[in-house]
C-alpha cells in the first residue's frame, strides 16, 4: 500500500500516542451530555445550564497560539468553536497533554471528547472552554478540507472542495463529514418515511415483511436479478415488487397491509433509476383506485407539510405545490393534450406508425400496451411538473389491474406524475382468477416475442385468488423519487447513502 506523506506522519503520531500510554482507540465509555445544536440554539437563553458539559466530535480546524488555542469541533448536529488553555488542561508541571498531544499529535479529522463549560468570547462567539480532553479515535487519512481565500474585492473563493459526484457517492462517509448539509437530505428522507408510516398506522393498517428471494418474480414489468440456492438446487429471483405476496395476505383476511421494501430490477442506471430501490406498497380491502387517489393526495401533502411547513416545495427552477386536489387526466386525454393526436382507438400497427411519426423509439417486440406507454412517456411525462394523476390505462399495459367498470378496453389504474417523473402507481386490483390467468398467459406470449420484462405465470398466486380476494385498492410509491423531490436533489444517487 502506497502511503502519502501525511498518512505516514499520522501513523507515526499514532505510535507516539501509544508510547505516551494513550490508546488512540480507547474502549472506555465517554459520557456525552450535550450536543452542539442545542448549545448554539439555547445557550444565550439559559446560560446557567451549560456549566459542566461533556461533548464529543471531530476536530475540523485548529488555530494554535502558544499557551492558548482555538479549534473547531463538529458533532452530528453542527460545528462550534472550542478554546484550549494550557494551564487549565495541564494544571500541574506536566504539560504533555497540551504541548505534545494537542499541539503535535492531533490532526484535523481526529475524534476527541471534551469536558468544560460554555462561554461567549470577546468577539461574541459562543464557544466551549475546555478543561480536559481525551483522544477517542485517531484519523489516519487527511480529510479534503475546504480552504477559502478572499480577493481584493472581498470575493470568497473555495479550494479543494469535495464536490466530484463520483467521489462523493463512492465515499459517502467523507461526503457526510466535509459536506454536513448532505446529512440534512437523509434526515428529511427518514422524516418522509416516518410520516408515511405514522399516516398508515393511524389508519390501522399493518406493516408486514414479505420474501426478497422468490421462486417466481412478479408484480411489475421488469427484468429480474437471479441467483441460485445451492441446498435446494433451484433458481431464485430477487423481488421486482412485493405486490403478489401482499395480495396473498389480503386473501388471508388482513384488510390493510403495507411494506417498505427494497426491490431490485436488472435495468439501466440514470438520474432517476437505480437497480436497487425502495418503495412502499399498500393494499386495502373494499376500496378502489378512486379512493386511493384521495389517500395519496392526503398522505403526500402531509409529507410536504411535515418536512417544509408548507405544501410548496422548491425543486430546481420550479415550485411544486402538493396542496389537494391534484390535476387529473386520463392517459388518452394527456396524449391528445400534448400531441394533438387521439390514439384511443388505434390498433398495434397504427400505434407503431404514430410512434415513429412522433419520433418515439419503438421496436417489433413491443405490443400495444408497451407502444402506448412509450408514446406517453416520451411526449407527456416531462410536461407534468405539478403533481398530476394519469388514469384509466389500456388493459394491455396493466395485467394486474381490474377492467374499467364503464370503459371498454381500459383498466382502473392511475399513476401520479410529478416533476416530469412517475412517483406512484395504483390499481383497483384484479381479483377474478380466470381473468388473471388469461392476462398472465398474454404476458407469456409477449415474452416469447422477446419482451424481457413480461411477467411470469404464478400458479400459487392464482390459487390464492381462487379462494377469493375482496375488492382491493393497491398502491406503490417510489420512496427514492419522492425523496428527490422533497429534498430538491438532482439525482437519485443524492438520496441513496451508498451506490454500486
Amino acid at each position: 500500500m502506497q502511503l502519502s506523506e501525511q498518512e505516514l506522519r499520522r501513523r507515526a503520531e499514532k505510535a507516539e500516542l501509544e508510547k505516551l500510554g494513550i490508546n488512540p482507540y480507547p474502549s472506555e465509555l465517554f459520557e456525552v451530555n450535550a450536543n452542539i445544536r442545542d448549545i448554539l440554539e439555547n445557550y444565550e437563553k439559559q446560560k446557567t445550564d451549560y456549566k459542566n458539559i461533556s461533548i464529543a466530535g471531530r476536530l475540523m480546524s485548529r488555530r494554535i497560539m502558544g499557551s492558548a488555542s482555538f479549534a473547531e469541533l463538529q458533532d452530528a448536529t453542527g460545528k462550534m468553536q472550542i478554546y484550549f488553555r494550557r494551564d487549565d488542561i495541564c494544571p500541574g508541571e506536566d504539560k504533555t497533554m497540551y504541548n505534545t498531544v494537542f499541539k503535535k499529535l492531533l490532526d484535523i479529522g481526529d475524534i476527541i471528547g471534551i469536558k468544560g463549560y460554555v462561554f461567549t468570547t470577546q468577539t461574541g462567539e459562543t464557544s466551549i472552554y475546555v478543561n480536559e480532553f481525551k483522544v477517542l479515535a485517531k484519523s489516519l487519512r487527511p480529510l479534503p478540507i475546504v480552504k477559502e481565500t478572499q480577493d481584493a474585492e472581498g470575493n470568497v473563493k473555495s479550494h479543494d472542495s469535495f464536490t466530484d459526484p463520483e467521489q462523493r457517492y463512492r465515499q459517502r462517509y467523507v461526503d457526510l463529514i466535509v459536506n454536513p448539509h448532505v446529512r440534512d437530505t437523509f434526515r428529511k428522507r427518514t422524516a418522509l418515511v416516518n410520516t408515511m408510516r405514522d399516516f398508515l398506522n393511524d389508519r390501522g393498517y399493518l406493516e408486514v415483511e414479505t420474501p426478497i428471494l422468490q421462486p417466481i418474480y412478479g408484480g411489475a414489468a421488469a427484468k429480474p436479478f437471479k441467483t441460485h440456492h445451492n441446498t435446494l438446487d433451484m433458481t431464485l429471483y430477487m423481488r421486482i415488487a412485493n405486490e403478489l405476496y401482499l395480495k396473498r395476505l389480503v386473501v388471508g383476511g388482513f384488510d390493510g397491509v403495507y411494506e417498505f421494501s427494497k426491490d431490485f430490477r436488472n435495468e439501466g442506471m440514470s438520474r432517476f433509476h437505480n437497480p436497487e430501490f425502495t418503495q412502499i406498497e399498500l393494499y386495502v380491502a373494499y376500496k378502489d383506485y378512486q379512493w386511493m387517489m384521495d389517500l395519496v393526495e392526503e398522505m403526500v401533502e402531509k409529507v410536504a407539510l411535515n418536512l417544509h411547513g408548507t405544501t410548496e416545495v422548491k425543486v430546481g427552477e420550479h415550485v411544486i405545490n402538493f396542496q389537494r386536489p391534484w390535476k387529473r387526466f386520463t392517459m388518452f386525454e394527456a396524449i391528445a393534450h400534448y400531441t394533438g393526436i387521439d390514439i384511443s382507438n388505434m390498433e398495434e400497427t397504427e400505434l407503431r406508425e404514430t410512434a415513429r411519426k412522433l419520433k418515439v423509439p419503438v421496436d417489433e417486440t413491443m405490443g400495444k400496451g408497451k407502444l402506448i406507454d412509450e408514446i406517453f412517456g416520451e411526449t407527456c411525462e416531462a410536461q407534468l411538473i405539478q403533481p398530476t394523476f394519469i388514469t384509466d390505462y389500456p388493459i394491455e399495459m396493466s395485467p394486474l389491474a381490474k377492467k374499467h367498470r364503464s370503459k371498454e378496453g381500459l383498466v382502473e389504474r392511475f399513476e401520479a406524475v410529478c416533476n416530469g417523473k412517475e412517483i406512484c402507481n395504483s390499481f383497483s386490483e384484479l381479483n377474478d382468477p380466470i381473468d388473471q390467468r388469461e392476462r398472465f398467459q398474454a404476458q407469456l406470449e409477449l415474452g416469447k416475442r422477446g419482451d424481457e420484462e413480461a411477467m411470469m405465470l404464478d400458479e400459487d398466486f392464482l390459487r390464492a385468488l381462487e379462494y377469493g380476494m375482496p375488492p382491493t385498492a393497491g398502491l406503490g410509491i417510489g420512496i427514492d423519487r419522492l425523496a428527490m423531490i422533497m429534498t430538491n436533489s438532482k439525482s437519485i444517487q443524492d438520496v441513496l447513502f451508498f451506490r454500486k
